[in-house]
């Protein structure tokens, strides 16, 4: 049922638990997975920083991705990694859509209270997204 698995990553302690939930579906179905992650310079101010920590520079992120692959590659799996500069939620639809993504795979991480009616990056996908979209509860109890 699903080929290309997309899962966005933070810097965030929740962010494995996403790409755990990502990497289980992608094992079940023999499917890619792709994780993803965006990154801006310190000296933007976005809307969104208070829900999401950007990583600031294209070292970050790569260090976060490399470290979050181990994840699928110990389960068998070699994961496609993406890093772009950008807003979260941007990034992952742009990439859902260049790597014809079947599922998108995000935290619940911001998706409550007055960031649920503002916006949120999961809102944002969920609303957005042209594919199936899983939303995993990713707090830490």
């Amino acid at each position: 049922m699903f080929r290309n698995i997309l899962v966005g990553a933070d810097g965030s302690t929740t962010a494995r638990r996403a790409v755990d939930a990502a990497v289980d579906i992608a094992t079940m179905y023999a499917a890619t997975v792709h994780i993803v992650s965006a990154y801006e310079p310190r000296h933007v101010q976005s809307s969104t920083s208070v829900e999401h920590p950007f990583i600031y520079s294209e070292g970050e992120v790569d260090a976060l991705l490399q470290s979050l692959s181990y994840v699928a590659s110990n389960r068998g799996l070699t994961p496609v990694l993406h890093s772009h500069r950008g807003e979260p939620a941007d990034v992952l639809l742009r990439v859902a859509e260049d790597v014809d993504a079947d599922l998108i795979v995000v935290g619940n991480r911001g998706m409550k209270g007055m960031r649920r009616v503002l916006g949120s990056t999961p809102n944002s996908v969920a609303h957005a997204a042209g594919s199936s979209v899983l939303i995993v509860d990713t707090v830490v109890e």
